[in-house]
């Protein structure tokens, strides 16, 4: 059972991190704004899980012990594999997903590519008494930008409604949060070309 993975980072993705421990490269399946943080030649911990299949061995990558805890609850609801769970995590923050499920906001989890009002519904249904209520932080690695930003969504919006997919869309917001750090937040439009950007890169 592997808990976690600390070591140097090799290279990111926009989903997923090589981190290098004991000279061997580990490859992990991480939220975008998990692998936004990660800077390439820098030590990093990530709590991890290892979903083993019949003919895969997948090794997923979170920021904070509490998201890898909501990753594998999540699967206990019929229906929900680790891809839907990972997507759930690149959608919303974990207190998001916990807020979302205890006052049975099906919405807000339709938001997450790959879950529909029927699934949302299961999903609320089967995990209410399980998750319990928002614990409050995020710990673990900095995200940067929290999603509680306004700006976030409404470049969000503006991508999808320029025909981009919600993943590629949320995984560019991520991206420009991530080139911000801290710094005052640029008018949407500026906002926008950079997330176009983002998008354009190979």
């Amino acid at each position: 059972m592997i808990a976690y993975v600390r070591g140097r980072v090799d290279s990111t993705g926009p989903d997923s991190a090589v981190v290098e421990v004991g000279g061997v490269g580990l490859a992990l399946l991480v939220a975008p704004a998990t692998a936004a943080a990660l800077v390439p030649g820098e030590e990093a911990r990530l709590a991890a899980s290892l979903i083993v299949r019949e003919d895969s061995l997948t090794l997923y990558g979170f920021a904070s012990d509490d998201e890898k805890r909501v990753f594998e609850l999540v699967q206990t609801a019929s229906g929900v594999g680790p891809k839907v769970a990972l997507a759930m995590l690149a959608t919303l923050a974990p207190d998001e997903i916990r807020r979302a499920v205890a006052t049975g906001d099906a919405r807000a989890l339709t938001r997450v590519s790959g879950v529909g009002p029927k699934g949302a519904q299961k999903i609320i249904l089967e995990l209410k008494d399980k998750l319990g209520a928002p614990v409050g932080g995020t710990g673990g690695l900095p995200v940067p930008a929290q999603r509680v930003q306004p700006w976030r969504d409404q470049v969000a919006a503006g991508l999808q409604s320029l025909g981009w997919a919600a993943r590629e869309a949320e995984a560019a917001v991520d991206a420009v949060a991530a080139d911000l750090d801290g710094e005052q937040v640029p008018p949407i439009p500026e906002l926008l070309k950079a997330a176009l950007r983002k998008l354009s890169r190979p």
